[in-house]
């Protein structure tokens, strides 16, 4: 929520304070007792003299014995070897870093002091496993409002957990400082009537802001984080179209920004279309040939339009004519001009009725496959099993020599076809990805339906490391499509040729260094 920007700041200044100068100086506490050892700062453990003792209100609550910081110090390290020594002939080093981590993890939640010590002195120990704190500082935020998480709609304050698995990821991927992230939910009010109707709902029970009222929230949000923090980079995550798309406009020529659902999914959607073409023996130069038809008019669906286009006007030189190949469909079908009450967002792709043969206004997405014949089929409408049996197949006679169909709603009862279906009806020679994970499809004779994850992940932490490292003002569209191509042509050909159009996720750390070094 908004409030956890300003609490969050005041601590961290507040601890910045205590660690600014090498020469120690007390810090007034008016906390008592059993308040003092659940607080990791303060909390010295059985390092308490007994003088301190009586005078905070702690006796009776330790171990009467008085074990000073340096034999505490020791004990700790004994410990910490012990299960070094003790896992020395285990085999699975992700279990054994886990358990490490654990170790230390309890000791910052119990005695922050002891804590950085032990950092300190053993860094090169402790530096594959834990990231040493540089206090009062963020280097990138991710925020929400809660209005659009994935395709479960409207989650209100329940949304926080997103810019949490976020950032998680850049920590993960990028290799971010954990104590330099900050997850920011802005709690606008909700038009979910279940939440609002819930007693035990904590955020605001109440509409949500609209207009200008909302945009004067997030005005001065952004205020306050540039003046409290002017390097960093916010990520715009899961807002509803309308002000995704809005505050877009406003804010990415202003400051470091960007927001994941339209460029990050278009950028992974663009790196699995080229993917596409070189699956199809062709050089990238082809893909403004590619004929694409793309269902889901949210901000994924004109995300992935955006910046598709804008790639082929780079190939050809000609924006007025790189849309042509590109077909957009809603819920209510084939978006022509002639649609009334068309999302300003959708304009530029809705087709000229006079340019698209027997195909109309509003016809279904059968009746577009089997007149266009695609040879992409990209899904972001958010509504499961909208690539039915009958779909498929007719991707199956669109006559290209190898047709991709993209599911990429997420969750994974949002997907629009799974990986069984699609390789069942569109045939084995498919190429396939989604936004939900699903397993690698047997098709008999030792043969493998390969199944790619287009998952932000794969770009979003470099975007955000690249900018980082480049003290970017603005991410560029220029950036973004940097990005985008070099997650296309990390694959093999070897690779590509068996339909694998994205890198393992154990590979993430690498490829992000590697998309961050095209955004630089």
């Amino acid at each position: 929520m908004w409030n956890l920007a300003r609490f969050v700041a005041s601590r961290l200044s507040r601890s910045s304070r205590c660690f600014s100068s090498m020469i120690p100086r007390p810090c007034i506490i008016h906390k008592r007792g059993a308040d003092i050892l659940h607080d990791p700062w303060i909390n010295k453990d059985t390092g308490f003299p007994l003088t301190e003792r009586n005078r905070l209100g702690l006796r009776g609550l330790l171990p009467p014995r008085v074990i000073s910081f340096e034999q505490q110090y020791a004990r700790f390290i004994e410990s910490y070897r012990s299960l070094e020594k003790n896992t020395q002939n285990e085999l699975d080093i992700s279990a054994i870093a886990l358990a490490k981590w654990r170790i230390l993890n309890r000791l910052h939640d119990r005695n922050e002091t002891l804590y950085f010590r032990v950092l300190i002195d053993n860094i090169k120990d402790f530096a594959p496993i834990i990231y040493t704190p540089t206090v009062g500082l963020v280097d990138m935020i991710v925020l929400t409002d809660g209005s659009r998480i994935l395709g479960l709609g409207d989650l209100g304050v329940h949304g926080i957990g997103i810019p949490i698995g976020k950032l998680d990821m850049y920590v993960a991927a990028a290799g971010l400082n954990p104590q330099r992230i900050l997850p920011v939910m802005l709690d606008v009010g909700t038009n979910n009537l279940k939440l609002i109707d819930d007693p035990l709902y904590l955020g605001l029970r109440q509409p949500r802001l609209e207009g200008e009222e909302y945009l004067s929230i997030i005005d001065e949000f952004i205020k306050a984080v540039l003046t409290r923090w002017p390097k960093a980079i916010i990520q715009f995550e899961d807002f509803q179209m309308k002000w995704a798309f809005e505050t877009l406009k406003r804010y990415r020529r202003r400051f470091c920004m960007f927001n994941d659902d339209v460029q990050g999914t278009a950028g992974v959607a663009l790196a699995g279309l080229l993917g596409t073409v070189r699956a199809q023996g062709r050089p990238l130069d082809h893909f403004p040939n590619q004929k694409i038809v793309v269902v889901g008019a949210g901000s994924a669906g004109l995300g992935v339009l955006t910046m598709a286009v804008r790639a082929v006007a780079k190939m050809t030189g000609k924006a007025e004519t790189a849309s042509q190949n590109f077909f957009l469909l809603d819920k209510d079908g084939l978006i022509t001009k002639e649609r009334k009450n068309l999302d300003p967002a959708a304009v530029p792709f809705a087709k000229d009725p006079g340019q698209i043969g027997e195909l109309k206004d509003g016809d279904s997405l059968l009746e577009v496959v089997k007149k266009f014949k695609p040879d992409v089929l990209l899904g972001l409408s958010g509504v499961g099993g909208v690539f039915g049996e009958e779909v498929l197949k007719a991707m199956r006679e669109s006559g290209s020599s190898r047709p991709a169909i993209f599911a990429m709603s997420n969750p994974t009862m949002n997907a629009e076809c799974t990986a069984t279906e699609a390789f069942k009806y569109a045939g084995e020679n498919i190429v396939f990805a989604s936004g939900s994970p699903f397993e690698d499809v047997k098709l008999g004779e030792g043969k493998v339906g390969y199944v790619n994850q287009a998952n932000n992940m794969y770009l979003f932490p470099g975007i955000g490391l690249g900018a980082l490292v480049s003290g970017a003002r603005f991410v560029t569209d220029g950036m973004l499509q940097a990005a985008a191509e070099r997650l296309a042509s990390y694959m093999t050909d070897q690779e590509i040729q068996k339909g694998i159009l994205f890198p393992s996720v154990n590979s993430i750390r690498d490829i992000t260094a590697e998309v961050g070094a095209a955004v630089v």
